[in-house]
């Protein structure tokens, strides 16, 4: 019974969201072309659950390089309407389109020259009336029993907002590196700040055998760097191939007699690679790709000699995962 409420629930905003889909038309566009256009910032306002949307809504632009805030309109009519300046954009938001705090401050929003952007689940509302450009996020039905707590409704316009969000990150051109500015603390910041140079063993610590080395010591550098591989290199230092414990380790299970061989004979060609310069989330995708555990590091593409080596335990070691 629990469980069946719970899915009732979830199908129902779901459907929600779907119909909202099919509501996206030129309104939308031109919602998103007057935020471009704008010269000052997205100043977003609503009341109780349409105000705690609207935060999550200001604070996802401010994230993805689309300057806003939020204004709460109870405060804004004692005074913090001095937010809002010409050339503003405000996003208000009320299921109704009647609420009161919200409706006292669409004339000043008028007077300092902010355009306004209305979402309402009430197209004919005053709000609806009112606005620059109207986004109806109406839906059929919330997932509440009763009808009265805001649910589908919040979540329509949760996802009206993010769409907003992400089709202004797409038309400004916003990349990784510059979500990475607005986002320099915790797990996040990590992984898109942390960069492949910043992890890599370089120096005497770089694990490395010439082609014609005999297998016995191969083995004795791949213990005392401590990578689990060493690479192979030529007399003029490119690298050709590697040789990991995991190689000796199935050789000797198959009873082939490796120690009188050299480097050379025994190493993996075309070994993967990455430039210094790459996030090091970057180099555990490449990890977990090919299943490997360590990436010899290169000053660029054109680059043959190796500067470094990172390994997957100092990816992980630093929080990227």
């Amino acid at each position: 019974m629990i469980a069946d409420e719970a899915r009732r629930v979830i199908r129902t905003e779901a459907e929600a969201l779907l119909v909202l889909a099919d509501r996206i038309d030129t309104s939308f566009e031109k919602s998103v072309e007057l935020i471009l256009a704008a010269t000052g910032r997205v100043v977003v306002s609503g009341m109780g659950k349409s105000g705690l949307i609207g935060q999550k809504i200001a604070s996802t632009m401010a994230s993805t390089g689309t300057p806003a805030l939020f204004l709460h309109p109870a405060e804004g009519i004692h005074g913090d309407l001095g937010m809002i300046m010409k050339g503003d954009v405000v996003i208000a938001i009320s299921n109704s389109g009647e609420t009161e705090e919200l409706l006292r401050i669409l004339p000043v929003i008028k007077r300092l020259g902010a355009h306004l952007i209305g979402m309402s689940g009430n197209p004919s509302s005053t709000l609806a009336r009112s606005s620059d450009v109207f986004l109806d996020v109406s839906v059929k039905e919330e997932a509440c029993p009763l009808g009265l707590a805001p649910t589908a409704s919040t979540t329509a316009t949760l996802a009206m907002g993010d769409a907003l969000a992400v089709s202004l990150l797409v038309q400004r051109g916003f990349k990784a590196e510059d979500f990475a500015i607005f986002h320099p603390g915790g797990s996040l910041g990590k992984k898109l700040f942390l960069r492949v140079e910043d992890l890599m063993h370089s120096g005497d610590a770089l694990p490395l055998v010439a082609e014609d080395t005999l297998m016995k010591d191969v083995l004795f550098v791949i213990s005392a760097k401590r990578m689990g591989v060493t690479g192979v290199i030529d007399g003029a230092g490119y690298l050709r191939g590697v040789i990991t414990d995991g190689d000796l380790r199935r050789a000797l299970e198959k009873g082939l007699e490796i120690f009188g061989q050299r480097a050379g004979e025994l190493m993996k060609l075309n070994p993967r690679r990455i430039k210094r310069d790459e996030l090091a989330a970057a180099a555990l995708q490449v990890m977990e790709q090919h299943s490997i555990t360590s990436l010899f590091v290169f000053e660029n593409d054109s680059c043959c000699t190796p500067c470094g080596i990172v390994h997957l335990h100092d990816i992980l070691r630093a929080g990227i995962a």
